[in-house]
């Protein structure tokens, strides 16, 4: 007799979209699908809605209608992720991503506000951001009160990642134009 081990179903984009579709999790569900596996995120407080809020105004003031903005929606990484990170920004899409979520090509900076979530934004979201090629990932470290930057991404990981405070400024990769002061989003 040989042994069998059970095994983890893991579920991909399209299962994932018939879920939802079918109306199998009550709309107030905080879901995400992390490589293939469905995961229940933290409720937001109070402190990581209000920096949402000010990344969302700070973000849409900078910029032109060259850049979309996308807060807590869906970007499809592969066939087994969709994640909804807390702020976005996104190249334009002609039809405004009425027929498709963003993908890894389109984004040019995808930001996380983290204080429960902060190791698994540090880890498995890290992992899977650089995976799929994310240029530029920040945390807003709402515990340690600082920002977290991570660029230049390479088989899981990133190369290059510093810690900034409320005396920085940062300009973006995509975006070298634009300047960014820590104080003013932290």
């Amino acid at each position: 007799m040989v042994a069998v081990f059970p095994q983890k179903h893991l579920t991909d984009i399209a299962e994932w979209h018939r879920m939802g579709e079918a109306g199998i999790f009550p709309p107030e569900s905080r879901l995400e699908l992390i490589e293939g596996e469905i995961l229940t995120m933290s409720p937001i407080g109070f402190n990581h809605a209000s920096h949402v809020s000010r990344l969302t105004r700070h973000f849409i003031r900078s910029l032109d209608d060259g850049v979309s903005v996308r807060i807590q929606s869906p970007i499809q990484l592969g066939d087994l992720s969709e994640p909804e990170p807390d702020l976005v920004l996104v190249k334009p899409d002609t039809d405004d991503y009425t027929t498709r979520h963003p993908n890894a090509a389109d984004v040019l900076l995808l930001i996380e506000v983290s204080d429960s979530t902060l190791r698994f934004d540090r880890t498995q979201k890290l992992r899977l951001y650089a995976t799929h090629g994310i240029t530029e990932y920040w945390i807003v470290n709402l515990i340690d009160q600082c920002l977290e930057v991570y660029r230049q991404p390479q088989d899981g990981d990133y190369l290059n990642q510093s810690v900034l405070t409320t005396a920085d400024s940062i300009d973006l990769v995509a975006l070298p134009a634009l300047r960014v002061s820590v104080a003013a989003i932290l």
